[in-house]
């Protein structure tokens, strides 16, 4: 490979929480090549969370689930992408897709894991992204072996809009209550949620005690927000934001509470990567999938119950296999309340 390149391609069209997961390799790219164009490709409706960072020259959308969704117009993308003068291409993501984009776009250098079996046809260069013994940010910076790189990973930070730092300063000004806890109860996968009626309970244990909460949640979420705030019976002492945030606003407020409550989600890792402090909630997942939030300030609550199903998939799922959801129900609300509280003073401490 050569010892220098001038315009990079990183591909990781996963979820919102992978994409976050690429920060410190980002940081770790512009460190190896301070004068490359560095383009980052992720889902579309990703990309305006990484529009302002620094060591990004752009980021673009790929749309996976709509106009760019067949395999033909995946090649047909990367035929397009290869003639825009790439001459590095990494790929973080490891289907089929990705790797017929990188196939197609023949750039000469490109990157990608070893696995599955159709990344020889894929990649120029592959590395074991040894899943069961590192955690996804050491896996992606093992890409940057054959460039020299080595498996530290740097610190990294999230860069946002001014424009939305403003809007977030002025919204925290504005509240008289503190601390503010931040609590975020959506997943993509249901199997990932904690119940409604805990996340309620936790709400009114934080307003009698004097805290204030702000509810987040992405588009969809509205609903499970609004039946939680009036599970709650404090309502009126609820800062409902479900679907009114962009993402680089939704970053911007969470780095503004004191403390953050989630289930395993993508916001979960725009708070750690923020070093707010955190609680987060796993059921169906474990530790060992390498996807736990990081940092010093991160808490992972778990059932503490010998469950032999449990994993039960790399994401979870729709609807819990065994039908009793022990994974999630077994996470009391006096343990995450007593956790949240500890959080509290490292917030206050911080702040």
């Amino acid at each position: 490979m050569k010892d220098n390149y001038k315009k990079i391609a990183l591909w990781q069209t996963a979820f919102l929480g992978d994409a976050v997961l690429t920060l410190p390799f980002i940081k770790a790219l512009s460190l190896r090549y301070p004068d490359a164009e560095i383009h980052l490709f992720v889902r579309k409706g990703v990309e305006p969370l990484f529009e302002a960072q620094k060591e990004l020259t752009a980021v673009h959308g790929f749309d996976k689930r709509g106009g760019q969704k067949g395999l033909g117009a995946a090649y047909s993308f990367g035929r397009k992408l290869g003639a825009q003068g790439f001459d590095l291409w990494i790929s973080a993501h490891t289907s089929f897709r990705s790797a017929l984009v990188s196939r197609a776009t023949k750039i000469q250098d490109r990157v990608g894991y070893d696995e599955p079996w159709f990344s020889s046809f894929a990649y120029t260069n592959r590395v074991k992204r040894k899943f069961d013994r590192l955690e996804e940010v050491e896996r992606l910076m093992t890409l940057g072996l054959p460039l020299g790189i080595g498996c530290l990973a740097p610190v990294a930070e999230l860069n946002l809009p001014e424009a939305a730092i403003e809007k977030a300063t002025e919204f925290f000004d504005e509240i008289s209550v503190t601390p503010v806890i931040g609590i975020h109860p959506g997943s993509t996968w249901e199997t990932k949620k904690w119940p409604v009626q805990n996340f309620a309970e936790t709400i009114k244990k934080s307003v009698d005690a004097g805290f204030k909460v702000v509810l987040f949640g992405g588009p969809g979420e509205e609903d499970i927000c609004a039946r939680i705030a009036e599970q709650s019976g404090r309502k009126d002492d609820v800062l409902d934001l479900s679907g009114k945030l962009s993402l680089p606003e939704l970053a911007a407020y969470i780095k503004n509470v004191d403390a953050y409550l989630t289930n395993d989600s993508g916001p979960m890792h725009i708070a750690w990567i923020q070093n707010v402090p955190l609680v987060a909630l796993f059921g169906p997942t474990v530790r060992r999938f390498g996807f736990f939030p990081r940092g010093e300030n991160s808490t992972v609550l778990e059932s503490q119950s010998d469950l032999k199903c449990r994993p039960c998939g790399l994401h979870g799922g729709k609807k819990c296999s065994k039908k009793h959801h022990k994974c999630m129900l077994d996470i009391t609300v006096e343990r995450v309340w007593d956790e949240l509280l500890k959080k509290i003073e490292i917030g206050r401490a911080e702040s």
